[in-house]
């Protein structure tokens, strides 16, 4: 069964209830774009939750080092605003309170990035350009797929991305060029309500246009994760909530992922590096080695831990990826990591 794709203009819609309807008002759309400068170990993350039940948006802008990040306000720059008006698209563009600006120049295919800090020390010009086709993707956070009402029709995507441009960081000039990954929701339910869950990694990651590859799920309980007998979850479990494979331009499903953690953050928990081994729906098998050159802990809700990273990956043919790789969690899997 091939992948599925969306139309571009699915990359538009931001919808409210209209008069008389009521949805969970836990419902939100989203909005991801990110980049990187590897040789720089600086990541870029940009994000926009829309909140459509209050007609309110959060997000913004992080910009982040190296390891040593324990905390939102120590990374580079932040610029993140929990309550801004909500926006609306003209002309294929939008713009938040908090001088963020996505241009969407050719939908699902083409955007533009830019932004500027308040003093004017941060800024980005990118465009990104797609280089797969809008994937359709399944739930990244636990209990969306039992909170979210089919009825809304709720979707979800995915596209990797060719960046260049430039980031000004502190007054600091990088270029960029780099194979990012996007995503984006709508109509999905996250509560905000704790899940009890193990934490829940996303690892896309392409080696050029002949292999790309990504999955969402947990680790693989037979591996010792450093959470076992905190969840109750058999060692057979099946541990990813969906996966990919792009193989010289043909996309396969994934019918099985083993990620492995060797080291994790002594401070954020994170996995510092680990292995991923999976199988695709044509039996073949990939391995990829990964570990962290950047790492940090980025905003979200209060319930909620989030991490992003910029990740090197090398597979088995000594092939180099660098990519973000994000981690999500809750209170019992962090309060247990905090008083061990």
């Amino acid at each position: 069964m091939p992948l599925l794709t969306h139309p571009p203009e699915t990359d538009l819609l931001l919808p409210r209830p209209s008069a008389g309807e009521r949805w969970d008002p836990h419902t939100v759309h989203t909005h991801y774009f990110g980049f990187s400068v590897p040789e720089a170990a600086i990541g870029v993350f940009i994000y926009v939750r829309y909140q459509p039940v209050f007609g309110l948006c959060t997000g913004g802008v992080c910009v982040f080092r190296g390891l040593d990040n324990r905390f939102p306000l120590g990374i580079e720059h932040l610029d993140w605003i929990v309550t801004m008006p909500y926006p609306e698209i003209v002309d294929g563009a939008l713009a938040t309170a908090n001088g963020l600006r996505i241009e969407f120049l050719e939908p699902g295919r083409v955007v533009r990035l830019t932004y500027a800090s308040a003093d004017g020390a941060t800024s980005f010009d990118v465009t990104q350009t797609a280089v797969t086709p809008l994937l359709v993707r399944g739930h990244v956070m636990p209990g969306e797929d039992r909170d979210t009402d089919p009825a809304q029709q709720p979707g979800g995507s995915e596209q990797f991305m060719h960046s260049v441009g430039v980031l000004v960081v502190g007054g600091v000039r990088h270029a960029v060029d780099c194979h990012p990954i996007r995503d984006r929701s709508w109509r999905q339910v996250r509560s905000e309500r704790e899940v009890v869950h193990p934490p829940v990694a996303w690892s896309p990651m392409r080696f050029g246009d002949h292999l790309m590859f990504n999955q969402v799920g947990f680790e693989s309980p037979d591996t010792g994760p450093v959470w076992k007998g905190l969840f109750d979850v058999p060692d057979d479990a099946r541990t990813f909530h969906f996966g990919w494979i792009w193989v010289d331009g043909d996309a396969r499903h994934l019918t099985r992922v083993r990620r492995d953690v060797a080291r994790y953050h002594p401070e954020l928990f994170a996995a510092l590096e680990q292995e991923i081994e999976a199988e695709d729906e044509t039996g073949a098998t990939w391995r990829f080695h990964g570990e962290a050159i950047a790492m940090a802990h980025l905003p979200s809700w209060p319930n909620n831990f989030f991490v992003d990273a910029v990740y090197r990956w090398e597979d088995d043919a000594g092939r180099v990826a660098h990519c973000t790789y994000q981690e999500a969690w809750y209170r019992k899997f962090h309060r247990a990591m905090t008083v061990r």
